[in-house]
């Protein structure tokens, strides 16, 4: 399964967001901090397992957002 993640740079730090799960979003004044709250906030909202593999690819870039892919197998 792929979802988008987009992160938007704002005037004091980051913002990044699973636009296809409502409230999964996250603020930092770093981009990886962002990320990874953000992925912390989606493995606990479709309850994964401690072994559960995503990977993170940087898809484009448009304006001040960054759209990356949040791969993983849902089984």
């Amino acid at each position: 399964m792929v979802l988008d993640l987009i992160v938007t740079k704002t005037d004091d730090g980051y913002t990044a967001e699973i636009p296809s799960l409502k409230g999964c979003e996250s603020w930092s004044h770093v981009e990886d901090e962002a990320i990874s709250k953000t992925i912390e906030l989606f493995k606990f909202f479709i309850q994964a397992k401690p072994d559960f593999k995503i990977k993170i690819d940087k898809a484009r870039k448009e304006g001040n957002k960054i759209i990356y892919k949040i791969i993983f197998d849902k089984a």
